[in-house]
């Protein structure tokens, strides 16, 4: 009987323990832990490139050249306590500027350096007529690149962390600052 009750408990805890998955929209904001999380990322991403092409900096640089930019998304610096997925957060970027439609995205130099790669290659072991030639590359007439800071304050069982996302666009031929922007997020956790 006490081992007959022994099997039942271990059911009954094992049961209870159990693990439950369900799938939900990626779009779904959540936030377990209050740390940085993907929604921040797109939420942040989104935000500032609008900013970006809505700031009249960028629409006066714009008319100025005569033609919509080309972009290359730099490093932006993950300057917080927390380890944030630089490249994930990068990837934002690049998708946000790449739907918007006011400017060209030009690879970075990790993606850059393998297409030059495979057009070497080709240039050994392609068809004449439909290997990739080379000089042909768009150069990016701006960089947008940045940094992440946090601040955090707590007492006793709360934390309050400021999260500031600051962005630069430079001109690469001549250095001159095309826009400047900064987003913040505040995180209030209770435990």
């Amino acid at each position: 009987m006490k081992k007959l009750s022994w099997i039942v408990l271990i059911l009954i805890i094992s049961v209870s323990c159990q693990r439950s998955v369900t799938r939900i929209s990626p779009d779904t904001q959540i936030d377990l832990s209050g740390r940085w999380n993907d929604s921040d990322s797109r939420m942040v991403a989104e935000k500032m490139i609008n900013e970006l092409f809505t700031s009249e900096r960028f629409k006066e640089y714009s008319q100025e050249n005569g033609k919509k930019p080309t972009i290359i998304v730099g490093i932006i610096k993950n300057k917080t306590s927390e380890h944030i997925d630089a490249a994930n957060y990068i990837k934002k970027f690049e998708m946000a500027i790449y739907n918007s439609n006011f400017a060209d995205l030009v690879e970075s130099d990790e993606f850059r350096d393998k297409l030059r790669q495979e057009r070497a290659e080709q240039q050994d072991f392609a068809d004449p007529a439909t290997m990739a030639r080379w000089g042909k590359e768009t150069g990016a007439d701006v960089m947008l690149f940045g940094e992440m800071t946090s601040e955090t304050d707590t007492y006793n069982k709360k934390r309050v962390v400021n999260y500031i996302t600051t962005l630069f666009l430079t001109d690469i031929e001549t250095n001159k600052r095309v826009w400047y922007g900064q987003h913040e997020i505040k995180k209030f956790v209770k435990n």
